[in-house]
């Protein structure tokens, strides 16, 4: 297990790895202004606008020692070539996320285009999310990796950022590989897509 993701977890008030279920963690009390300033930006305008950016969307899974876990991420990303690095983001009030963390150890499943039905299960909160969703180990870590996702990176957690109420999850890329053939699931303005042309 990663020394980030165990240091994080301590200090998060995590406890053993016997309990069954993480409790979340607290939303943090944040300010982006001082008072007698203008307000923040308004949650739902900021929600609004950033909803122009057009994504792709990825689910996260790991496999720790009550089975498989994973959440729906579109905040996902690319980090570095030397050493091979990516990100993705999650909510701090996440119940999987501290399971991920104690494995210290995920792999991102690309979606395809005909996956919306796959992200819709695993983006609803508390239910058993890999239900009727087979799955076989990664390489490397022996995390889920989803059928017919046209990519997946396996990887190791070397960092945790805080980033407001998000946290900044960085892993380092163990093995990976693409299908080269399919459409990628895209997310936009609240929906799904895919390329058209």
């Amino acid at each position: 297990m990663a020394a980030t993701a165990v240091r994080y977890l301590r200090s998060a008030g995590a406890g053993t790895a016997a309990e069954a279920l993480p409790r979340p963690l607290p939303r943090p009390a944040l300010r982006a202004v001082r008072e007698g300033e203008r307000p923040p930006v308004d949650p739902a305008e900021f929600r609004r606008v950033l909803g122009n950016f057009a994504s792709g969307v990825t689910i996260v899974t790991a496999l720790d020692e009550a089975g498989p876990t994973g959440f729906a991420c579109q905040s996902f990303a690319s980090l570095s070539l030397d050493p091979p690095l990516v990100a993705f983001m999650v909510a701090r009030t996440s119940t999987t996320w501290p399971r991920i963390a104690r494995a210290g150890r995920f792999c991102v499943n690309i979606l395809g285009a005909d996956q919306g039905p796959l992200c819709r299960a695993f983006a609803v909160s508390g239910a058993d999310k890999f239900a009727g969703a087979p799955w076989t180990p990664t390489p490397t870590t022996g995390s889920p990796r989803l059928p017919d996702a046209p990519a997946w990176i396996d990887c190791t957690i070397t960092t945790v950022h805080t980033g407001g109420d998000h946290l900044i999850v960085v892993g380092r890329v163990e093995s990976l590989d693409a299908t080269e053939t399919g459409e990628p699931l895209l997310f936009h303005r609240g929906r799904f897509g895919r390329f058209a042309g």
